[in-house]
């Protein structure tokens, strides 16, 4: 949902910079594995510390390299399928970095299991909601349904929720409830999505196979008709 608007305005917004590090020498791939390694530090440094504004600052800050790359690719004429392999790869991995920072916060100084469970369950869940379109895809179907939260509302709702409950140690009272709220809306959300492409990827691969049979059906009556 958001990946249609966002990604379009950011793009324009990050292109200068993109050509930037391109007269600089620097190519799409390290900015693509730098870019990890930041949101990978700000989440497991400070996330597990209760430093949630700071740790949100400096992921915000570094998030941008997903588009950033491929920018910088398209720029070059040179997108390809290593560059887009290794992007998605590590975007993965960066998002399991933002929830176990948030799982062990909550398994430590946070003292709650539940939303410990919960982080866990966000964790992979986003996984397996990438997973299932990955997959249908690689089989041959159109997986043609986003879902109700896709990566980008998952990083949106999660990040923003733990920026603004990071301003709790800046004496702003109450509002640290923000981050377990916005947890557990990624966990329904994710759910939602995940069964939405399940759904769809056996409703399309029946169809293709009821297809792919009655093909077959009709070339064998043709090679009767033909004798």
């Amino acid at each position: 949902m958001l990946n249609k608007y966002a990604r379009a305005f950011f793009t324009r917004v990050l292109t200068p910079f993109a050509a930037f590090l391109i007269r600089r020498g620097v190519s799409p791939d390290t900015v693509t594995l730098i870019g990890t390694a930041g949101v990978i530090a700000g989440a497991l440094v400070f996330y597990p510390r209760g430093e949630f504004f700071w740790g949100t600052v400096v992921i915000t800050l570094f998030v941008f390299s997903d588009l950033v790359d491929g920018n910088m690719a398209r720029q070059l004429g040179r997108s390809s399928r290593w560059g887009a392999f290794l992007d998605s790869t590590l975007d993965r991995v960066a998002d399991g970095a933002i929830f176990g920072g948030f799982a062990l916060w909550y398994a430590g100084s946070g003292n709650d299991n539940v939303l410990c469970a919960v982080s866990i369950f966000c964790l992979a869940s986003g996984q397996v909601v990438s997973y299932t379109k990955a997959r249908g895809e690689s089989i041959g179907l159109p997986v043609a349904v986003n879902g109700l939260v896709e990566r980008a509302e998952r990083l949106v709702i999660s990040l923003v929720a733990a920026g603004f409950a990071g301003l709790h140690k800046f004496g702003v009272p109450g509002i640290q409830v923000l981050l377990p709220v916005a947890l557990w809306i990624v966990a329904v959300g994710s759910l939602v999505t995940l069964i939405q492409r399940v759904v769809t990827v056996r409703r399309e691969s029946a169809e293709a196979d009821a297809a792919a049979g009655e093909k077959s059906e009709n070339a064998s009556r043709g090679s009767e008709a033909a004798k």
